[in-house]
């Protein structure tokens, strides 16, 4: 898609979107869940990082992302637990 025709879209839509209004609880959600998501993405990866000296590496894919948003640090903990004692 033309980035001129992205942005021209999204400077026409932000301003309909201030004047219509929108409900702010679904917004809310998901920009908790997206936070949520890219804070254990970032996680995820300083594992892979400081864990490569030890021969740990737990692969950044959809399903340990979201196991890990949704868990938080348990999740990531039980993700390296797997990982060292299943695989």
């Amino acid at each position: 898609m033309d980035p001129v025709l992205v942005i021209l879209l999204l400077g026409l839509t932000i301003p309909f979107l201030l004047i219509i209004g929108l409900p702010s609880a679904p917004i809310k959600w998901v920009g908790q869940a997206v936070t949520r998501l890219i804070i254990a993405v970032i996680l995820l990866f300083f594992i892979n990082l400081f864990g490569a000296q030890f021969g740990l590496h737990i692969p950044i894919n959809g399903f340990t992302a979201i196991a890990s948003a949704l868990l938080g640090v348990p999740g990531v903990i039980s993700l390296t637990a797997i990982h060292l004692w299943i695989l």
